[in-house]
């Protein structure tokens, strides 16, 4: 076979029938390279997945509401990437439970599921959200205790429904330095290694407890510190099953109260991979699909 013979599936929803706009340098530099790209629901009825040399997930971010039929639909799907049992495991929060437990600095998390109590803390900032969520839907930041009953509604409203609530501090550092994110693709051995990072500016900007509004997400290219780049590299030497299966990955950073990077989110699913902001990206990835190919 040669690369004109290949066929790539970029997998998206209904919301980005043409792909979400920070994927079309990927899809343009796989064209360029000969490989033949189609944008695909991933419930889309008609869909031939088995037709595809390579299913790469991207912008399937309605699947929240129906996780369970995606985690089916995922474990389906001949040549995934990232494969089934990474989108099982990645796209419910409670996996940052088992990364604490092999010693990776998270904030420091409470869960509370169905059934579950919660005695709100005595004061501080706390950000309130499902373990199953994308965009930071159905997030809230409340301020204690004059926001106390607010927040207990919210965690007995995502309990109520049979959802997973997790409440974390609210960590000052969002304001100021912001996130880092690390962005990981497979360099010429096949081993996923650093391609950028990024800086993501504060996004529950608005009265605490009132809904997140992501439309207007500031972002900005940043080189992580080595700090950050370590604690990167610990995030990934522990995912399940081995970070050389992973065709990306994004590891989210913001300071602790010391300073040192603490991990918010291992992005393994469907991340947004910021093409745009770092030339050369979208061809390192392109590659990696290819090789693989």
């Amino acid at each position: 076979m040669t690369i004109r013979d290949f066929r790539v599936a970029l997998v998206t929803s209904a919301d980005f029938p043409d792909l979400f706009d920070d994927d079309h340098p990927l899809r343009d530099a796989l064209r360029g390279r000969g490989v033949a790209v189609d944008a695909v629901r991933w419930d889309d009825p008609v869909a031939d997945w088995a037709a595809y040399d390579l299913v790469v997930l991207r912008s399937p971010w309605d699947y929240t509401a129906r996780r369970d039929e995606f985690v089916d639909w995922a474990a389906s799907v001949p040549r995934l990437a990232n494969p089934a049992d990474i989108v099982a495991w990645n796209t419910d929060k409670r996996y940052l439970s088992e990364l604490e437990a092999a010693g990776i600095p998270i904030i420091p998390t409470t869960f509370v599921g169905p059934g579950g109590d919660w005695t709100p803390p005595a004061e501080g900032q706390w950000v309130v959200k499902p373990t199953i969520s994308a965009g930071s839907q159905d997030t809230a930041r409340y301020t204690l205790p004059g926001q106390a009953g607010l927040a207990t509604a919210h965690v007995e409203r995502l309990t109520t429904a049979g959802r997973t609530a997790m409440i974390q501090p609210y960590l000052s550092a969002v304001d100021t330095a912001g996130e880092t994110a690390v962005l990981c693709t497979p360099d010429e051995t096949g081993e996923l290694t650093f391609s950028h990072g990024i800086r993501k500016g504060p996004m529950l900007t608005g009265p605490a407890g009132e809904p997140v509004d992501i439309a207007f997400e500031e972002i900005s290219p940043r080189q992580p510190s080595p700090a950050e780049r370590e604690v990167a590299e610990r995030v990934l030497a522990v995912v399940p099953g081995g970070a050389k299966r992973l065709l990306y990955a994004r590891v989210d950073l913001i300071p602790g109260p010391d300073g040192a990077p603490m991990l918010i989110e291992l992005e393994l699913t469907e991340p947004s991979l910021f093409l745009s902001t770092a030339p050369g990206s979208a061809e390192r990835l392109a590659a990696a699909i290819i090789a693989r190919l």
